[in-house]
């Protein structure tokens, strides 16, 4: 879509009105497309695997963490939970046997979770479907070229 065509005749067209109008569409096509893609992978996740899209992105942090595994509270930032819901989120994986939990040996207060063998398993059968859905809606539609440039900005957003 261009910018042209979504203003109201007659408006005036300063640079930074562009400018302005142009980071609107942009995060108005990036959160369209997230939730495209992210409605169809939650949906192929729960019918392929029973596993929804945060669990997923739980465990698959979760599987390359060494024993005995990581605080519940350094986990928060990479699935994006505020400290309630990654909380519930860990009860209801160590309730379906899919990671433990454990006392952290020097804080009291502090929690420990970890992957288990049950997780690592559902781990494998949902990686193969996360990686076709995200193939299939987000980089099929784009040209290789475009798929680099996408992955290299999308890099460097998140890590600024």
């Amino acid at each position: 879509m261009r910018i042209e065509d979504t203003e109201p005749p007659g408006t005036a067209r300063t640079a930074a009105h562009r400018d302005e109008y142009a980071c609107a569409l942009a995060w108005a096509a990036l959160t369209a497309a997230h939730g495209r893609i992210a409605e169809r992978l939650g949906a192929r996740l729960a019918e392929s695997c029973g596993i929804g899209i945060t669990d997923f992105e739980i465990l698959l942090r979760l599987a390359s963490v060494p024993p005995p595994g990581l605080r519940l509270g350094e986990l928060g930032p990479a699935v994006r939970l505020t400290q309630p819901a990654l909380s519930r989120a860990a009860a209801r994986l160590a309730r379906r046997g899919w990671l433990s939990r454990a006392d952290a040996p020097d804080d009291r207060r502090g929690r420990l979770v970890a992957i288990t063998p049950a997780g690592r398993e559902t781990l494998r059968r949902a990686v193969p479907v996360h990686a076709r859905t995200i193939r299939e809606f987000l980089l099929d539609p784009l040209t290789p070229a475009e798929q680099d440039l996408l992955a290299r900005a999308l890099s460097r957003v998140a890590e600024s």
